[in-house]
C-alpha cells in the first residue's frame, strides 16, 4: 500500500510539473492590464506577414520600416482592446487593427491611416481608411504623434493627439462597396460581417516611419 500511495503522488507530481504555468501576456490580457507590445529593444512578438522574422529595425526605442521592409504584424491576436502609439512619418503608413489574414489585410482588417498633417478626408491621417474622415487635421509634421485607439464590439474611437477625431459603428455598414452615406468603399464584405478579432499591424507603404511605445490593454 506504501509503495502504491507513493507511485500515485509521484504520477500526480509527475503532471502538475508537465503543465508550464500561465503566460504573463494571458494572465494580463485575462485582467485587462496594459501589455507592452514593443519594448523598446527588439522584436519580440513581431512578425512579418508569412509568419517569419520582420525586417523591420530598432533604434532609439522605436521600430522603423521603411520601403521594401514589409508590413510588421503582432504574433497574438486581440479582439477588444484601447490600444496607444506613438507614431513619426515622413509619408503614407498605416495602423491595421483585428487584421484577420495579414496576407490579406486589405480585405481582413480595419487601417487607422497615418500620414503628414493633411484633408481631413477619407484618406487623411485620423481617418478610419476609406471609411470615415476625421473631424480636423490634428497631426502635427515632422513630431511624435499619439494615437489612443479603442476597440470595443462592433465600435471604434479614434483619438489623435488627445483629441477624438473619428468613430464608426461596424453594423452601420451593411453593404459591401458602400458606406452608411451612400459613398462606395474598397472593402469586398459588408464590414458587419468581418471577424472581430485579429492580428495588429504598422503599415509599409513606401515611406520611412517609426512607431514607439506601443501597449494594449484588452476589454471584455
Amino acid at each position: 500500500m506504501i509503495s502504491l500511495g507513493l507511485l500515485a503522488a509521484s504520477t500526480v507530481l509527475g503532471h502538475s510539473q508537465a503543465t508550464p504555468p500561465a503566460a504573463p501576456a494571458s494572465a494580463a490580457q485575462a485582467s485587462g492590464e496594459w501589455i507592452t507590445l514593443f519594448n523598446g529593444k527588439d522584436l519580440a512578438g513581431w512578425m512579418n506577414a508569412a509568419g517569419a522574422d520582420s525586417k523591420w529595425v530598432v533604434a532609439d526605442g522605436a521600430m522603423s520600416g521603411q520601403r521594401g521592409s514589409g508590413d510588421i504584424w503582432t504574433k497574438a491576436r486581440y479582439g477588444n482592446f484601447v490600444l496607444e502609439v506613438e507614431f513619426m512619418t515622413t509619408g503614407n503608413s498605416g495602423v491595421f487593427l483585428r487584421t484577420d489574414n495579414p496576407q490579406n489585410c486589405i480585405q481582413t482588417g480595419i487601417e487607422i491611416q497615418v500620414e503628414n498633417p493633411g484633408g481631413p478626408n477619407r484618406h487623411s491621417v485620423g481617418a478610419i481608411y476609406d471609411l470615415v474622415a476625421p473631424t480636423k487635421n490634428a497631426a502635427k509634421a515632422g513630431a511624435w504623434n499619439k494615437y489612443v485607439i479603442t476597440v470595443e464590439g462592433p465600435k471604434i474611437k479614434v483619438e489623435l493627439n488627445g483629441e477624438t477625431v473619428s468613430s464608426m459603428d461596424l453594423d452601420q455598414w451593411t453593404q459591401a462597396g458602400r458606406n452608411p452615406d451612400g459613398s462606395g468603399n474598397k472593402f469586398k464584405m459588408a464590414l458587419k460581417d468581418w471577424k472581430r478579432e485579429g492580428h495588429l499591424g504598422f503599415q509599409d507603404h513606401g515611406n520611412k516611419v517609426s512607431y514607439r511605445n506601443v501597449r494594449i490593454k484588452p476589454l471584455p
